[in-house]
């Protein structure tokens, strides 16, 4: 078997533009085209153009999918509307959390869950497990869909200059059929930038086509291509977890500050029901290491695995770290002692190479979009 990393369907797209090409995740993907910074800036100002064609695309459909999910999932997704998507999460028994996604209701008996590109065939796995006994069929889609994102305040224009589709009508998180370039496309608006945007699911052979689409409709008013490291930046600042950094096996959704996704109240059993019924309680009782911003008062970058230090001892570690174009300033999210997690608090540091580097705490985001 090979281990040479899987191409998308806009590998020569990329490479044709002069890519920085990395493997991720088993995908060879554009970490940048130019300047991260750039590239950065120019979705919060303008537009930025994504391949995120490495995410995982898994079916539902069946009388009893939704019974499926909602047995599989931690969220009620029997409660969501035909066009509408919700943010979820899977986990273990024990609560561990396996990954986060976000599942589209694309018909009364048909769902597209996404996950994320390193945990794709985990989260396949353990669907397909939690089917046994359900009326549903869990399908992998991931070879059967493209994905492009277009972000950014210029977005909605650029799409709307390609599609018929009611852009205005289609709130966040919600998703319809629709026809962009004259490639048929599922148009969601969602994304991991913090900005307005959509994401584009098409077929893979349809996806060179409306990269030049998008490339042509969004030049005049500054779109570029980006990269995954700008939008690693990006969800950054957004205060947006990754997992792998603020999400793992070892931390249950109440330890990640992320308690509202679980969904106690909804019919019938779930996976790790009773594990998070007690994480609850202890996060109540006891409350864990808190997700915080922290902000540099210096230059120096922090990163993930570094300790955060307050008085000569530890009290957090920095889960994701990097410099902020937005603020001018390095930026991290941490996991810290409640004691130390108050916006404001004074005397935290990181400790970066020996040195104890000071930083200020800050509720998360870092960026809010204006509306």
């Amino acid at each position: 078997m090979s281990n040479a990393p899987r191409l998308t369907a806009l590998d020569a797209v990329h490479r044709s533009l002069g890519a920085t090409m990395t493997d991720f995740a088993g995908w060879d993907m554009p970490l940048r085209y130019g300047s991260e910074r750039d590239e950065h800036n120019a979705v919060r100002t303008k537009a930025g153009l994504f391949d995120l064609s490495h995410m995982g695309e898994i079916t539902v459909t069946g009388p009893r999918a939704a019974a499926l999910l909602d047995h599989a999932l931690v969220g009620n997704i029997g409660g969501v509307a035909v066009g509408r998507a919700r943010y979820t999460m899977i986990c273990r028994e024990d609560g561990g959390i396996l990954d986060d996604l976000i599942v589209y209701r694309l018909g009364e008996s048909e769902y597209l869950v996404v996950a994320n590109a390193s945990n794709a065939q985990t989260v396949l796995d353990a669907l397909t497990e939690r089917a046994d006994g359900f009326d549903a069929e869990v399908r992998d889609d991931r070879d059967a869909y493209a994905l492009l994102a277009v972000q950014g305040p210029e977005s909605p224009g650029i799409l709307a200059s390609l599609t018929d589709a009611d852009l205005d009508g289609l709130r966040y998180y919600a998703g319809l059929p629709g026809t962009v370039a004259g490639v048929p496309a599922l148009i969601a608006r969602t994304g991991y930038t913090g900005e307005d945007g959509f994401e584009l699911f098409v077929e893979p052979r349809h996806a060179e086509k409306l990269w030049r689409a998008l490339t042509e409709a969004g030049a005049p008013v500054g779109l570029i291509p980006c990269g995954l490291s700008c939008r690693d930046t990006l969800r950054l600042e957004a205060g947006m977890p990754l997992y792998g950094h603020e999400l793992t096996t070892s931390l249950t959704p109440f330890d990640a500050g992320l308690g509202r996704v679980v969904k106690f109240d909804k019919e019938g059993d779930f996976v790790g029901r009773e594990a998070l019924r007690d994480a609850a309680g202890r996060a109540e009782a006891d409350p864990p290491r808190k997700l915080v911003g922290l902000v540099a008062q210096g230059r120096r970058v922090p990163r993930a695995g570094m300790a955060v230090v307050a008085g000569g001892a530890v009290i957090g570690e920095v889960t994701s770290g990097a410099p902020s174009p937005t603020l001018g300033r390095p930026i991290a999210m941490a996991y810290v002692d409640a004691a130390h997690a108050a916006p404001g608090t004074e005397g935290v540091g990181v400790d970066i190479r020996g040195t104890h580097e000071p930083y200020e705490v800050v509720a998360l985001p870092f960026y809010k979009r204006r509306k």
